[in-house]
C-alpha cells in the first residue's frame, strides 16, 4: 500500500455535521405547541390562531382573542415588549388587566427569551382579519379593573426560577408544567372567585363536563402507581396500554400539544409529575358499597368480555378498568360519558361504542358505581340517574 493510501486509511472518518440549529421562528412553533395556544385562539371551524373559541366560566363567557398579526383585529401593532407584559404581568397593549381564562398566572414563568420566540412565531404566521368582542362576563366579573383585586389574592408573578437541587431534567419538566404547558390550570379544584385552592393544586377538577385528574403521587386516584417512562408515554399518544386513555379535553391536549413535544421534554415532565407530594380530594373516611347487584349484572352483560370479570382488560387491546385513573377520578362524569359516547381509536386501543341507546341512566349510574368501587376501587359510589340525564343531553367536544 502506498504511502498516501495509508495515511488516507488512516485518517480519522469525518465528524457528523451537526444540525442546523432552529430559528428563533422555529423554536417559537414548539413553544406555541407547548402552551396548546391553538386549542383556546381557534375556534371550531376558524382559521388558526384568528380566536373565537368560546371559553365558559361560572361568570358568563369570554371569546379567545385574535393572536394572528393582523393590523386592526390581532396582535400586529403589538411589540415584543407588549407581548411579554401579557404573558408576565397579564396586561394587554392597552394596559388593561387580562381575565385569567387566559393562563397569564402560569404563563408568568415563562423567560423573556422563550417569550420572544414564540411571538416571533405568531408574527410569521399570515394575518387574519377577524374582529372578536372578548367580554361576555356579568357584572361586576366584566370590569377588568376587578382583576386587580384577584390579582392580589390569587397571582404571584415571575419567572421561573431553577432549584439548584434538583437535576436539570427536572427543572426543564417543572418549568413546561408550571409555565407554559399550564397542568395545575385544569388538574387543580377552583375556589368562588376562580382562585385555584392552593392546598390542592393537581389533585383534580371539573373542566368542560369532565374531570381532570389526579396528577400527584396518590397510590389511587394519582400517578403513584405510574413511571416516568408510563406518564410521558401517556402523554405523547394519550394512552397506556396496562392503564388508561385520555378523554375529552385532555384528548384535544394530546392532539394538538403534547404529541408533537420531543422525548426528552415529555420525560422532563414525568420526571417533576412525579415529585408531586401524595394528595387526594376522596374523603379518607370514604367505605365503598360491595353490593351493588344491579350494576355487576349490566356488567357481566355488557363490559365483561372486553375488560375481563375482574376488570383487568386485555393489555394493548382493552383498558384495564381496575385501578384505572378515570374510574377513580372524584367526578363521575369521565366513566359516564365513556358509557353513553364511547371512545374512538387511541393509543393501539379498540374503539369503544356508546352504550347510551342500550342502557337507561339508571343502568347506567348502576354500573358506573360498580366500577368504582369493585376490585379494590376506592371512588365514591356517587354516580346518579339525574347526572346521566344530563350528560346524554350533552354533545361530546
Amino acid at each position: 500500500m502506498s504511502t498516501a493510501l495509508q495515511a488516507q486509511a488512516a485518517a480519522p472518518a469525518p465528524a457528523p455535521a451537526p444540525a442546523p440549529a432552529q430559528t428563533q421562528v422555529q423554536q417559537g412553533e414548539y413553544l406555541a405547541r407547548a402552551g396548546d395556544c391553538t386549542s383556546c385562539h381557534t375556534a371550531q371551524n376558524g382559521q388558526p390562531f384568528a380566536g373565537g373559541f368560546r371559553l365558559d366560566t361560572p361568570f358568563g363567557y369570554l371569546l379567545a382573542p385574535n393572536i394572528t398579526p393582523d393590523q386592526q383585529t390581532g396582535i400586529g401593532n403589538w411589540s415584543a415588549d407588549d407581548f411579554y407584559r401579557a404573558l408576565h404581568a397579564g396586561v394587554n397593549k392597552k394596559g388593561q388587566y387580562l381575565f385569567p381564562a387566559m393562563p397569564y398566572t402560569s404563563y408568568t414563568k415563562v423567560t423573556r427569551a422563550d417569550s420572544d420566540a414564540l411571538f416571533a412565531y405568531l408574527m410569521s404566521l399570515p394575518p387574519v382579519s377577524n374582529a372578536v368582542e372578548v367580554n361576555h362576563l356579568q357584572f361586576p366579573f366584566n370590569l377588568r379593573l376587578s382583576m386587580l383585586g384577584w390579582n392580589e389574592l390569587y397571582f404571584n408573578k415571575g419567572s421561573y426560577q431553577p432549584d439548584p437541587k434538583q437535576t436539570p431534567a427536572w427543572n426543564r419538566g417543572a418549568y413546561l408544567v408550571e409555565g407554559l404547558g399550564h397542568c395545575s390550570e385544569c388538574h387543580s379544584p377552583r375556589n368562588v372567585l376562580g382562585g385555584i385552592e392552593q392546598k390542592k393544586t393537581f389533585t383534580g377538577a371539573d373542566i368542560d363536563g369532565w374531570f381532570a385528574l389526579n396528577l400527584t403521587g396518590n397510590l389511587k386516584t394519582g400517578l403513584g402507581q405510574w413511571s416516568v417512562t408510563d406518564i410521558a408515554t401517556y402523554l405523547k399518544t394519550g394512552a397506556d396500554k396496562s392503564k388508561s386513555t385520555t378523554l375529552g379535553p385532555m384528548a384535544e391536549v394530546v392532539h394538538n400539544s403534547l404529541g408533537f413535544m420531543t422525548e426528552d421534554d415529555l420525560l422532563a415532565m414525568a420526571e417533576y409529575l412525579k415529585t408531586l407530594p401524595a394528595s387526594s380530594a376522596m374523603s379518607p373516611d370514604y367505605k365503598p358499597d360491595t353490593t351493588l347487584a344491579a350494576g355487576a349484572t349490566t356488567y357481566v352483560d355488557n363490559c365483561s368480555a372486553c375488560h375481563q370479570a375482574q376488570g383487568t382488560g386485555i393489555p394493548g387491546v382493552f383498558p384495564p378498568l381496575a385501578g384505572n385513573p378515570v374510574v377513580l377520578a372524584a367526578d363521575a362524569n369521565d366513566i359516564l360519558k365513556v358509557v353513553l359516547f364511547g371512545i374512538p381509536v387511541q393509543g393501539g386501543y379498540i374503539a369503544m361504542p356508546g352504550f347510551g341507546d342500550k342502557l337507561n341512566d339508571q343502568q347506567i349510574a348502576d354500573l358506573a358505581n360498580y366500577l368504582r368501587s369493585s376490585w379494590g376501587n376506592g371512588a365514591a359510589a356517587n354516580a346518579t340517574a339525574a347526572q346521566v340525564a344530563v350528560l346524554r343531553k350533552t354533545p361530546v367536544e
